[in-house]
C-alpha cells in the first residue's frame, strides 16, 4: 500500500495508508486542492493532479451519471477553431507546452494552455527555454518555440533555429493526442490536449471551457501520430487548477476506444 503524506494547516502530517486519505477527503477535513505526497512524485501535488486518488473526486459525481449516453456523433472537422502562430494574440491562452526534453529528462508532461504573456513570465522564471515544445490547435505537430514566429515575443530576442535529424523529428515532434468536444446536442466546439490518459478517463487542457462538473461530452480523441480517431461520451468530474483544463470521465467507453487508449498507454 502506498504511503502518504497531507498537509494540515501548513504543517505535514504523516505517513498514512491509503484508506486514511480516503476517510480524510470523504469527512471534508481534505479536498481537491489539498496537497498530498508518495513515493515518486517530484513535489507536493493537489489532490485534483493525484492519478492514484482520481477515484476519490470521480465518486463526487457518481449520483449524477445517467444510466446510459447515446453514442456521441463524429465532430465534423470544419466546426473546429484553429489558429496560427502569425495572427496569435498576446493574451490567447491556447498554447500547450511539454517539459521534459527540455531539460534533459526521459519524463515528458503537458502543461496550459498559456498566453504568450504567460510564456514571457515563466522564460524569466527559467521554467521554459528555446527547446521547449508549444502546441496551438491548427498545428500538425509540436514545434520547438525557438522556430516559431512568436520567439522573438517570449524570449525578447530571436533565438537561432533548432535543426533535429529525422529520427529526432519523429521521436520529439509527434502531433500531440488532442480531442475534440462539445456539448451534448450542440454545435460549440473545443480543441484540448489530453494527458493522464487511462481506459478510465483523462485530463483535457483547454482554455475558455464552458464545461460544469456532470456535464456530458461528446469527445473525438485523435492518438498521438495517427490519423486513427475514436468516439466517445463522458462527464467532467473535475476542473484542473487555474481553470487550464478538466478532468473527464468516460461513460460506455466502446471496445474499440478502449483498444486505441490500451495501445496508447502501452
Amino acid at each position: 500500500m502506498a504511503q502518504w503524506y497531507y498537509v494540515e494547516k501548513g504543517e505535514r502530517v504523516g505517513p498514512v495508508e491509503n484508506s486514511e486519505i480516503e476517510n480524510l477527503f470523504n469527512s471534508g477535513k481534505l479536498n481537491a486542492e489539498s496537497y498530498v505526497w508518495t513515493k515518486g512524485y517530484d513535489n507536493w501535488k493537489h489532490i485534483s493532479e493525484a492519478a492514484e486518488l482520481g477515484y476519490l473526486l470521480n465518486a463526487k459525481v457518481e449520483d449524477t451519471l445517467p444510466p446510459e449516453l447515446d453514442m456521441p456523433p463524429v465532430i465534423d472537422d470544419q466546426n473546429v477553431v484553429l489558429y496560427s502562430w502569425e495572427d496569435l494574440k498576446e493574451d490567447e491562452k491556447i498554447i500547450t507546452i511539454k517539459i521534459g526534453q527540455d531539460r534533459g529528462a526521459d519524463k515528458e508532461v503537458e502543461y496550459g494552455p498559456f498566453s504568450i504573456i504567460d510564456l514571457q513570465r515563466a522564460y524569466q522564471q527559467n521554467r521554459i527555454n528555446e527547446k521547449t515544445l508549444a502546441y496551438i490547435p491548427g498545428e500538425n505537430e509540436w514545434s520547438f518555440i525557438a522556430n516559431t514566429p512568436i520567439a522573438r515575443k517570449v524570449f525578447g530576442k530571436a533565438p537561432p533555429l533548432i535543426t533535429e535529424t529525422d529520427d529526432e523529428r519523429r521521436e520529439n515532434r509527434r502531433k500531440p493526442f488532442v480531442a475534440r468536444m462539445f456539448f451534448h446536442d450542440s454545435q460549440q466546439v473545443f480543441e484540448g490536449v489530453c494527458r493522464d490518459i487511462s481506459v478510465g478517463g483523462m485530463q483535457v487542457l483547454v482554455s475558455n471551457f464552458p464545461f460544469n462538473v456532470g456535464d456530458e461530452i461528446t469527445l473525438n480523441v485523435h492518438p498521438e501520430n495517427s490519423n486513427y480517431h475514436f468516439v466517445a461520451s463522458g462527464l467532467v468530474v473535475r476542473h484542473l487548477k487555474d481553470n487550464q483544463g478538466f478532468a473527464l470521465r468516460f461513460v460506455n467507453l466502446s471496445s474499440e476506444a478502449e483498444d486505441s487508449i490500451q495501445k496508447y498507454v502501452g
